[in-house]
């Protein structure tokens, strides 16, 4: 039988989904990318916040309407967290995998469907031969599972429950396998990377993590996506300056800059802080900083945003994602009053969104003139040497991309190095020569 596989949310569940498949495939099921050729399309879903809940519905309800003979089944972060009540309101849905252990989903798939199992290889697939669904060239590896930042705002906790991390050889032969597959690009996931190890060691161990990963010989990049803030690992900095294959990008969710807002969302920084952290790491490493804010959490004021947005033009962020805050049941701030209204939240994520592209533009025009790497993602239109690609500034999928002009053939998933002709909005232009 064939399945299609279709994933919501962040980077993480795209590896959920990866690792899906090596279940899935040792049970017999053929992957597809196409929902149309499929017997059954398995919806990953995300349950972060209200928009990602309804978008994972609304996905189940459309694929319904579009393949009314198909089985659609539900899993991922909200199936796990709401399994129960989706099983009986959510009729569309022909079954409901509940379980954030992707390895169980090909066994569980074949009684659902009601067809007998294959028997399945004594050695499960190791997590570097998976199948891989990023961009070419690029790789997400997960270093941690969990987070017990607790947050006043996230559900994480409650889906994902505490920090677990992966042993550093276990992580470090992932990488090493990738590499020998011609992966270009490592993006190492969390939901909180620099407090990777604090759980099996007893201590953050994210740069021994990196200097492991810098021994395997190779032509990669790798790239660590989602540092908490308040807990920077500042022993990072001198491992990077050591290897230029360590991309000084950091993925720092500030989410917001009002210390009262901070504290109230049982975080410990502040506007100062957290300057100080991106003038470190622009100065150290000449850093490129992305980050996140989120309006409207309960208690914010217009002072409080106005803060926010002096916050944001000091620190001439090089990407900033924004959201509004979304009322979680069991998280410790779903009791909390003084909520700003909907339309205010939206209002102010508008305002920080229109502040940050003249931002974001400046940063990317100041790299006119320079020579870039990118790797190579997709051929547009060989015949005039036209391609599309990422520079190291830029992480997959979130962030702009480089227009590669090119006289000569690029092959998706390489490494190629030109001059940056201009800046376009988000995205560079680069020229090979």
């Amino acid at each position: 039988m064939k399945y299609a596989l279709e994933t919501l949310g962040c980077a993480k569940n795209q590896v959920e989904s990866e690792l899906m498949t090596s279940a899935l495939g040792a049970c017999g099921f053929l992957y597809t990318e196409n929902a149309g050729e499929a017997d059954v399309i398995i919806v990953n879903s995300c349950g972060f916040i209200e928009s990602a809940k309804r978008q994972s519905i609304n996905a189940v309800l459309e694929l319904r309407k579009e393949h009314p003979d198909k089985k659609i089944i539900l899993a991922g972060c909200l199936a796990a967290r709401y399994a129960k009540e989706l099983r009986e309101s959510l009729s569309e849905a022909d079954g409901v995998f509940e379980s954030l252990n992707a390895s169980e989903i090909g066994p569980w798939l074949c009684d659902i469907l009601g067809i007998e199992k294959n028997d399945f290889p004594s050695e499960r697939l190791p997590p570097g031969e998976r199948r891989l669904l990023s961009p070419a060239g690029s790789a997400y590896v997960r270093i941690s599972d969990g987070c017990s930042n607790r947050c006043s705002f996230c559900a994480i906790p409650l889906i994902r429950g505490g920090l677990r991390s992966r042993p550093i050889e276990d992580v470090s032969a992932e990488c090493r396998a990738l590499i020998g597959r011609g992966v270009k690009e490592l993006c190492l996931i969390a939901q909180d990377s620099a407090s990777f190890g604090l759980d099996l060691y007893g201590e953050r161990r994210l740069a021994d993590l990196l200097r492991a990963i810098l021994e395997i010989e190779g032509d990669f990049w790798v790239r660590i996506l989602y540092l908490h803030p308040d807990h920077f690992p500042y022993s990072l900095i001198p491992v990077m300056r050591q290897d230029a294959r360590a991309v000084p990008y950091f993925d720092l969710p500030f989410q917001h800059a009002s210390q009262k807002m901070l504290r109230a969302m049982n975080r410990k920084g502040g506007a100062k802080e957290y300057l100080d952290l991106i003038n470190i790491l622009r100065n150290e490493l000449d850093a490129v900083i992305r980050s996140t804010f989120l309006l409207g959490f309960p208690g914010e004021s217009e002072a409080d945003f106005e803060e926010l947005l002096d916050f944001q033009l000091k620190a001439r962020l090089d990407w900033m994602g924004s959201f509004t805050y979304s009322r979680e049941e069991g998280s410790p701030s779903f009791a909390l009053k003084n909520r700003p209204g909907k339309k205010t939240a939206l209002e102010r994520k508008q305002r920080v969104d229109e502040a940050q592209s003249p931002i974001t533009h400046n940063r990317l025009a100041r790299l006119t003139g320079s020579v870039q790497q990118v790797i190579v993602e997709e051929e547009t239109d060989a015949e005039n040497g036209l391609y599309i690609g990422r520079p190291r500034c830029a992480a997959p999928e979130v962030d702009g991309c480089a227009v590669i002009y090119s006289p000569k053939p690029l092959k998706n998933g390489t490494f190629a190095k030109g001059l940056t002709t201009a800046a376009a909005g988000f995205d560079l232009q680069i020229r090979v020569s």
